[in-house]
């Protein structure tokens, strides 16, 4: 019999596109034979649609978005568990951002007692918020680049002290940042005050809360890790981007960067990555998967950038490419994520809910 899975997608959020494009991706690496897929799709403006099963891969965004399909603005719970959604064995989650990636569909999901593929609620939310994961990468002891963060208030009421404390505090250049989004959505590089003013001012489009980092000068260097209690690492990969940084264009429109997989590194260098992304894997009490992102420099230092929970599965996008160079290819990286997913769900049913 297949697996009834739900495809969640879309969402109110900035990175609206990207999920678009991660969930056609998806899409055409579901082995449908296997599984039944029911494409569940929330507008940039909150709404959702269901559609009827799909029949195989999607063949563009806009079937994606399921025109003429019946919007429902309310009552989500009741969406999601109406009749024909009862029997779902799994919902695979591929909202990124806010909205999505940061433990509320999670939550949701929880509440309505559904497995999903994916992190939760915790780990979400905490690897959404850049701040909050950099205070948790500190009580474990992981390297990290000088950063200073602040509120949207904190900027208005006194742009000077904040500017003087990244001048110094921190060396140019910065990157500015939106402390709750991702997909490089609202970076900037700075290397001027003018520079920082203007960066801060377009983070804030995105964001309350901006975090600055100083900038290091060093390979980037991704690894994907998946499990839930017991994580397995993929082999290293490099990104060079052909431009000042990787951001979204880059990332999502042009591939205009160079991966390299597997990354040329030291045995030990690959080592200490691979227990250092556990670490941060275990910090957040992540499950599923993640992508954890470093820099090493020249003399082989290892700096944790961040972990991403939701990572891409475009065209473009590093973590399959990662786990296909470990040997994991693309249908079966998905069989082990959704059986991750329900290994989780079982584990949490054993759970006692009442005293004797």
């Amino acid at each position: 019999m297949k697996k009834r899975i739900g495809l969640l997608y879309g969402g109110k959020s900035a990175e609206h596109e990207v999920s678009l494009t991660t969930a056609s991706a998806f899409s055409k690496a579901l082995d449908f034979d296997k599984y039944e897929v029911y494409p569940i799709y929330i507008t940039q403006e909150g709404e959702w649609r269901k559609g009827t099963p799909l029949e195989g891969p999607v063949s563009s965004i806009e079937e994606l978005q399921l025109p003429g399909e019946q919007e429902r603005k309310n009552d989500i719970s009741g969406f999601l568990a109406e009749s024909e959604n009862a029997g779902l064995d799994v919902v695979i989650p591929l909202l990124h951002g806010p909205n999505g990636e940061d433990g509320t569909v999670q939550g949701l999901l929880e509440v309505m007692n559904l497995p999903y593929v994916g992190n939760g609620v915790l780990a979400s939310s905490a690897g959404m918020d850049k701040v909050v994961m950099k205070q948790l990468f500190e009580q474990a002891g992981l390297t990290q680049t000088p950063y200073v963060y602040f509120l949207r208030r904190d900027w208005k009421d006194s742009q000077d002290f904040w500017a003087d404390k990244v001048e110094a505090e921190l060396a140019w250049p910065v990157f500015v940042k939106p402390a709750n989004l991702g997909s490089s959505v609202g970076i900037s590089k700075a290397e001027t005050r003018e520079e920082l003013v203007s960066a801060v001012e377009e983070a804030l489009k995105f964001d309350r809360k901006i975090v600055i980092e100083q900038g290091v000068v060093g390979r980037e260097i991704e690894v994907g890790v998946l499990g839930n209690d017991e994580p397995e690492c993929s082999v290293a990969g490099e990104i060079k981007p052909l431009k000042a940084f990787y951001d979204y264009q880059a990332k999502y429109k042009d591939g205009n960067t160079a991966m390299i997989i597997p990354a040329e590194l030291p045995e030990k260098v690959y080592a200490q990555l691979v227990d250092e992304a556990k670490k941060a894997f275990k910090i957040l009490d992540c499950s599923g998967l993640v992508r954890a992102d470093f820099f090493v420099t020249e003399d082989h230092r290892i700096i944790i950038n961040e972990v991403n929970t939701l990572p891409g599965f475009t065209p473009y996008s590093m973590f399959p490419l990662l786990w296909q160079h470990t040997g994991l290819e693309y249908s079966e990286l998905i069989e082990k994520l959704i059986a991750l997913a329900i290994e989780r769900y079982e584990e949490k049913q054993l759970l006692q809910f009442k005293m004797d």
